[in-house]
């Protein structure tokens, strides 16, 4: 059964009639109900349209939270081969809001890192729902000097709602620990290239997206704080949350114009989880183009790169 957000719910109901009217026909099959069913397909396909036409920054937000959308673990499984999960951040424990480990890429080798938030209760509990606590960010530092060491690109993907707030993982020096992974992704001498596949939510998506190409998926979104926690600060009321996403600007369409976002990926009409594999897919081609671009550099000029990237942004504006 497909979820459906708030402002799909007429959408919900024509989907619904239709699913209806087949249920019946597979009970009676002498009703002939494929005029009526195509009628219904044709209005659910032309208010899709309209809906995912043009999204406010708020209905972004969430689509970018879909729970049926796909997560990191659902991308190592269909983009990497021969995933080899490395545990621990050898101090304290494994954090599994953080996934990471060895793979190929397109028969390359890789590190892989991401945030994952789970698919089901247990597993979000399990996760944390992807907010990840220091030890999380020192698992990802000690990876990626790893690949630095070896010589392996770094690909991470990015969903999370922000690190984790609280006070054990304060104790432990989340801030630190967050800065520790931000100043790792700039200094590696090797690819680094991220992709944001759900919410890049603020120092906790940092301390994995300071790369040298940071792709984004269509419906992302990508900020210093969620549009709710930036409501509360300003106006004293959360639900104040879509006047604070069209201040943000967290979309992708509006980063890429800033410079934060290089590559702005396509996702099926009604957002990533109404097609997986296409998703998958479009994400596929998209880390393979921006690691086709740092073919050939050296790790000086690839820490040079993801310096300077970082030094431009928004420095164009966006008018630009």
């Amino acid at each position: 059964m497909t979820q459906y957000l708030d402002f799909e719910k007429p959408l919900a109901e024509i989907e619904g009639k239709a699913e209806e009217l087949r249920a019946l026909a597979r009970a009676n099959e002498e009703m002939d109900i494929s005029e009526e069913a195509a009628a219904l397909d044709a209005k659910a396909a032309k208010l899709l349209d309209e809906l995912y036409g043009d999204l406010t920054p708020w209905r972004k937000c969430q689509v970018a939270r879909h729970p049926e959308r796909p997560h990191c673990k659902d991308y190592v499984e269909a983009l990497f081969t021969e995933f080899t999960p490395l545990a621990g951040d050898r101090n304290f424990a494994d954090d599994l809001a953080v996934i990471g480990g060895l793979a190929r890429f397109n028969d390359q080798p890789v590190m892989v890192i991401g945030h994952e938030k789970g698919s089901d209760t247990k597993s979000r509990i399990e996760r944390n729902f992807g907010m990840a606590r220091p030890e999380g960010y020192r698992k990802a530092v000690r990876l990626m000097e790893m690949a630095g060491r070896f010589g392996l690109p770094v690909i991470t993907l990015i969903d999370t709602a922000g690190a984790y707030p609280g006070k054990g993982a304060e104790e432990r020096g989340q801030s630190e620990a967050i800065a520790r992974s931000t100043e790792m992704c700039l200094k590696i001498g090797v690819p680094l290239v991220s992709v944001i596949i759900g919410e890049g939510g603020s120092g906790g998506a940092v301390a994995f997206a300071t790369a040298n190409r940071v792709a984004m998926l269509e419906h992302s979104v990508y900020s210093v704080i969620s549009p709710e926690g930036c409501a509360s600060i300003l106006w004293k009321d959360s639900e104040k949350m879509r006047e604070a996403a069209e201040a943000l600007r967290l979309t992708a369409q509006d980063l890429h114009k800033l410079g934060v976002c290089d590559h702005i990926i396509d996702e099926p009409k009604g957002g990533a989880h109404r097609d997986r594999d296409a998703t998958v897919e479009s994400v596929r081609n998209a880390i393979a183009a921006m690691l086709k671009e740092l073919e050939g550099k050296d790790g000086t000029a690839l820490v040079k790169d993801r310096r300077q990237k970082f030094l431009d942004i928004g420095s164009k504006g966006l008018a630009a």
